[in-house]
């Protein structure tokens, strides 16, 4: 039989690396076209069951691509209106912004990722490839839907397609990298390379940016609360809108559709609302927890019956501000949980200075990613009155700074001394102050000696004041022992016993305050006659035959301690002579 292997053809490194290239741009343009292509169908299947449809499968199309291009944040212009005057549309649905940001993020993954039998990329060539391919496809839907009835801003191509693109298309590549959190650029600062080496600061680095999402998260679903909340109370006129914006089911679909995307810049609504700065309603209205101030232009929509009445507000609209307080003690339980762990002791918390400039860290990200998201949650809906809609995100990112830094900061303080706090708290206790000094004084090759003899009635008193004064055992280190005496307090006073047995326990307990097994090895065992000569004799087996033959000597200070038979017995086997 004649054995036969296959090899794959070896490829010079360059068309490898070409050929990496190339898979990881296709990779980006596949990635775009699904998600253009399952928008395509689904305002296709809108158009087919419409039964008065206003254009053909063309305009249907276009207007697929520039509802695709609005979820990566581009703005879209309407050209036909009544008046005239082309009216931007400005909000972006953030529920569209997930499906091309996962797409993108996965693609740049999927194209990072080391896989064997195939040639990768390196980092950076693999997010230019990604993004370049995917930005290609977005070109080109934008040159399509430029004869449609939404139009694309050709500005808003760069920023912020561009960058939404290549921030999901580094995220990927990071992903494939494992998450790491360093070395930085060579251009970035030395103190801050220097800094993100440190494990400290990366642990710390880490808890402030945990709770900081915490925060955000905690915020923007209260504002879904509230808005939920507020929907409920206006039930019917929410119904009335959705009934009278299509009287067909595939237009309600359609309007129901719109609606679930729009519902995450309906919960940053309401953080803003809950924040205090609101959210306006055109160019002379704005909403807060103290009122609708102005004349609101607010258009027929079923999501926007949560809008307040005009007027000052009702003492259950200030229960809003319910919201930044609960974000802020959010933040601050997210960091005191890393500040002062629950299984470990009290010497390995974080000190108050270090709690509170966490604590100030994480405020100051929820205020970024507050005023991040509100950003992208509102924009114009027109050129006259509705040019601003929604809330202000400069107003509002410092607003949860404020909230959270000024409740969270005494909160996580707060909550840290709880969680320090000794009564009831066993695993917390520390070695009182005496016994910590002298244990501090105490030499390190220090030999434990016991303490004199005492009688057995003594013994017993010892033990029963031990039992009802130590300390209780660390639960969370069951091998290291509370206090003296445990093993008697545990199994209850001993029995009577002679003098010469009960002295050494009563000197043990005695010395033996705080106590722990690994403060010194017993050496005592180590230098008996039996120990050495079986330890000699074995490095003598194992040697092979090379140590000399002579027995092991035992050091001074265990002879002297010999019995006077076992000491003529050894120097008679050391001098070779017969023994006694």
């Amino acid at each position: 039989m004649t054995q036969m292997t296959e090899r794959s053809p070896m490829l010079p490194a360059e068309r490898a690396r070409t050929l990496a290239l190339a898979s990881a741009f296709l990779r980006g343009g596949v990635a775009a076209g699904l998600g253009l292509g399952s928008l395509a169908v689904l305002v296709t299947v809108l158009w087919i069951s419409s039964p008065y449809p206003d254009s053909g499968p063309g305009g249907a199309l276009r207007t697929a691509a520039a509802v695709w291009l609005l979820a990566h944040g581009a703005e879209l212009v309407r050209p036909d209106t009544l008046s005239g005057v082309p009216a931007p549309v400005g909000v972006v649905p953030l529920l569209l912004v997930a499906g091309p940001v996962w797409l993108v993020h996965r693609a740049a993954r999927d194209a990072a990722e080391p896989e064997e039998g195939r040639p990768r990329p390196s980092q950076a060539g693999a997010f230019c490839a990604v993004t370049a391919g995917y930005l290609l496809v977005a070109a080109g839907a934008a040159a399509y839907a430029r004869d449609g009835s939404l139009r694309v801003v050709p500005d808003t191509l760069a920023f912020p397609v561009a960058l939404v693109v290549a921030g999901a298309a580094a995220a990927g590549v990071w992903t494939a990298a494992g998450r790491p959190l360093g070395p930085l650029p060579s251009w970035s600062p030395l103190v801050l390379q220097e800094a993100l080496a440190r494990t400290l600061f990366r642990n710390r680095a880490e808890a402030a940016c945990r709770a900081a999402a915490v925060g955000a998260a905690v915020l923007s679903g209260g504002g879904a609360l509230l808005v939920a909340v507020a929907l409920g109370r206006n039930a019917a006129a929410a119904q009335e809108s959705f009934l009278m914006l299509s009287g067909d089911w595939s237009g309600r679909f359609a309007v129901l559709l719109l609606g679930a995307a729009l519902v995450p810049n309906a919960a940053l609504w309401g953080a803003a609302y809950g924040l205090g700065p609101g959210f306006a309603l055109g160019t002379g209205a704005t909403a807060t927890p103290l009122g609708l101030t102005g004349t609101p232009a607010v258009p027929d929509f079923p999501l926007l019956a949560a809008v307040p009445a005009e007027g000052p507000a009702a003492p259950l609209n200030w229960a809003a501000l319910a919201v930044p307080v609960v974000a802020a003690l959010a933040v601050a339980w997210c960091t005191v949980r890393r500040a002062a762990p629950a299984d470990a002791p009290r010497a390995q918390a974080w000190s108050p200075r270090e709690t509170v400039l966490v604590t100030g860290l994480a405020a100051l990200g929820c205020g970024a990613g507050t005023a991040l998201l509100t950003a992208v949650a509102g924009g114009p809906l027109g050129s006259g009155a509705l040019s601003a809609f929604g809330p202000v995100w400069w107003l509002t990112g410092p607003a949860a700074l404020v909230w959270t830094a000024a409740v969270g900061v005494p909160a996580a303080l707060l909550l840290r001394v709880w969680r320090l706090r000794e009564p009831g708290w066993a695993w917390r206790r520390d070695l009182p102050a005496e016994e910590a000094g002298e244990k501090a004084a105490e030499p390190a090759g220090r030999k434990h000696v016991p303490a004199p003899e005492k009688t057995a009635n003594a013994a017993e008193e010892e033990a029963e004041e031990e039992t009802t004064d130590r300390p209780p055992r660390r639960w969370w280190a069951p091998w290291r022992k509370g206090g003296p005496g445990e093993g008697a307090a545990q199994a209850g006073p001993a029995p009577a016993a002679s003098a010469e047995e009960a002295a050494p326990a009563g000197g043990a307990a005695t010395d033996d305050a705080g106590f722990e097994p690994y403060d010194f090895l017993p050496t005592d065992p180590w230098h008996e006659k039996e120990v050495r000569e079986a330890r000699w004799a074995s490095l003598k087996q194992s040697s092979g035959g090379l140590m000399a033959d002579f027995p092991a000597r035992v050091p001074a200070a265990p002879r002297a301690e010999e019995p006077p038979a076992e000491a003529a017995d050894r120097k008679g086997r050391e001098d070779g002579g017969p023994t006694p």
